[in-house]
C-alpha cells in the first residue's frame, strides 16, 4: 500500500531498511517531489465571514511581508493614518485597546502580529473532511424544525 504523502513508492520499498518512519515507508535519501505552489486569493470584494467575531482573511499575497518586532508591513496599508492614500480597510478599533478596554494612541502590542489571526487563503485542495455548517444555516434550521 502506498503512503499517503509518496504515493510513488509502495509501503516497504525503503533502501536496506532506512526509511522515513513506520507511517512512511519511502527510502530517506530520495526526494519526494513537492507539492504545487497554490495560488493565494485575491479578492476586490469581502468574502462572507462565516460566524460572528471571525477573523477576516487577507485577501491579497503577504510574500516577504515583514511583521515582527522592528516592522509591521501591514500597517503601511491598513493603519488609521494611512487608509485615506492606501484606500486599504483601517484595523478594528479592537486592535487599539488595551486588555481592559482602553482605547490607546498606536496598535495594541497584543494585536501587533496580524498573522496570529488573518491568514491569506490559497485554492489549495482540503486536506480533511469538513463538516462546518454556517451560523444562519443552523438557525433557520432549528427555526424549521421548531414550527
Amino acid at each position: 500500500m502506498p503512503c499517503r504523502l509518496h504515493a510513488a513508492h509502495p509501503a516497504g520499498a525503503g533502501s536496506r531498511g532506512r526509511t522515513r518512519s513506520a507511517a512512511c515507508q519511502c527510502p530517506l535519501l530520495e526526494e519526494r517531489e513537492p507539492e504545487p505552489l497554490y495560488g493565494v486569493e485575491d479578492r476586490s470584494l469581502r468574502p462572507v465571514r462565516e460566524y460572528p467575531m471571525q477573523p477576516p482573511t487577507i485577501p491579497h499575497r503577504i510574500d516577504n511581508y515583514q511583521v515582527d518586532l522592528n516592522a509591521n508591513r501591514c500597517m503601511a496599508c491598513h493603519a488609521r493614518t494611512r487608509v485615506g492614500e492606501t484606500q486599504a480597510i483601517m484595523v478594528s478599533v479592537t486592535h487599539y485597546m488595551d486588555r481592559e478596554g482602553n482605547f490607546l494612541g498606536d496598535l495594541s502590542p497584543r494585536r501587533y502580529f496580524c498573522t496570529q489571526c488573518h491568514v491569506p487563503q490559497t485554492d489549495a485542495p482540503s486536506r480533511v473532511g469538513n463538516t462546518f455548517v454556517d451560523m444562519s444555516d443552523l438557525i433557520r434550521g432549528s427555526r424549521q424544525r421548531s414550527e
